[in-house]
């Protein structure tokens, strides 16, 4: 997946427009009105939950309600619950996309490695790929029996391996056949339905409208619309008048995706196409706090940027939680796993760090989780931090290490 943005737009924040305190779906409320999207790679349960755990806010705002006094360090700034109606941010988490076909034949055991969740996740949704109806109706009550709250279908999916055997955005092309796979996953399950889709294979061949309106006489309960063709991939901008053109099409609830980036954006989205929430997905794991933003401005009109401090928290927080989850008792990732993903993340959670070029480097070139890790407690140690950030300035190459 892309980390950056072409040429983002700026929004400024519109007046009087907030996202949603809450939407139904089914028999789920999803409150606030956010969502996190599904992200091959990135949404396994560690970072759900630490996404989750770093939306979380206070419950009033009673005190200071201008923002004129400093905040205790780590401390977030409160938020009104009667606004948000909720602890967390976040309002509705979501898996990985999980291949339909790959649980239909793995045994029972090892479907815990991909569909492992917490008490802390709920709301969750399970996210499926694949093109047959019958194995993906299978894959559905596999899902409901496990104890997710809702499963959704994935038909935005733009990688080739994907797409090649008909799944995620490939099947945009067979509008007969995603009726077949609706109607089939409906009768399958009790628990909300729900599909995310892209606008259309390419730009002569935009559905969005048609598929909408056959979700809904399908019987699902919400789609969510990443406002890109699967050509685009995820290249130039996301086109949010289609999601507009969608909201007026349906009564169920839509939920906006693409090119959100701040609480600004978030608010901009929804002024601009009425949607009735925000799905946020690279965004995310480059700031984590982009709920809990939401949730303040939603409240107050004004939110936290992180501070070094939280910044520092942050990072060692996550890579404590993969650590812990690489127990062998657990049906998590191995140790080897554990420290791939260390440094595939550390790209994203060093950005805005001054002299995170150093971080980086340090991280990549250590050779086990807690090898990383202390790699961390030293750059943010003060008199470690100085020394690499001038080593980073006096060194060109130093400042030049690529975000793999």
């Amino acid at each position: 997946m892309k980390k950056h943005w072409d040429n983002p737009i700026e929004h400024a924040m519109p007046s009087g427009v907030r996202v949603p305190a809450s939407v139904g779906i089914g028999s789920v409320t999803v409150a606030p009105a956010t969502v996190l999207a599904p992200m091959a790679g990135v949404t396994d349960t560690v970072f759900r939950r630490f996404i989750r755990h770093a939306s979380l806010f206070s419950a009033t705002e009673a005190e200071d309600p201008d923002g004129r006094e400093a905040r205790p360090p780590g401390r977030p700034a409160p938020v009104d619950r009667q606004i948000t109606n909720q602890q967390s941010g976040c309002g509705l988490i979501m898996t990985e996309f999980t291949s339909a076909d790959g649980l239909a034949r793995m045994r029972e055991s090892k479907r815990k490695r991909y569909l492992t969740f917490y008490d802390d996740e709920h709301p969750i949704s399970a996210q499926l790929f694949g093109s047959n109806p019958a194995t993906l109706a299978g894959a559905a009550r596999i899902v409901e029996e496990t104890g997710f709250d809702m499963v959704d279908l994935n038909l935005g999916c733009p990688a080739r391996r994907v797409v090649s055997c008909n799944g995620g955005s490939g099947l945009l092309r067979d509008l007969p056949l995603i009726e077949q796979i609706f109607r089939a996953v409906r009768a399958a399950v009790h628990i909300p339905f729900t599909v995310k889709f892209r606008l259309g294979w390419n730009d002569s061949h935009i559905i969005c409208v048609p598929l909408a309106r056959l979700a809904e006489d399908c019987g699902l309960n919400a789609v969510a619309l990443h406002a890109r063709t699967r050509e685009q991939g995820y290249s130039g901008q996301a086109r949010w008048h289609h999601i507009a053109e969608v909201k007026d099409a349906v009564r169920i609830p839509v939920i906006g995706n693409g090119d959100v980036r701040t609480p600004e954006d978030a608010c901009a989205l929804v002024a601009n196409t009425g949607c009735d929430g925000v799905m946020i997905g690279r965004a995310a794991p480059a700031n984590p706090w982009i709920f809990r933003q939401i949730a303040q401005y939603t409240a107050t009109g004004r939110y936290d940027q992180p501070t070094e401090q939280d910044r520092s928290l942050m990072i060692r927080t996550y890579f404590e939680m993969l650590i812990a989850e690489a127990n062998p008792e657990a049906p998590g990732a191995t140790a080897a796993e554990v420290a791939g993903k260390m440094k595939q993340f550390a790209s994203w959670f060093t950005h805005g760090v001054a002299g995170g070029a150093a971080l980086r480097k340090a991280i990549y070139e250590a050779k086990s989780g807690t090898a990383i890790l202390e790699a961390v407690e030293r750059f943010f140690s003060r008199e470690e931090r100085d020394t690499l950030r001038a080593d980073s300035e006096a060194d060109p190459d130093l400042c030049s290490v690529s975000c793999a």
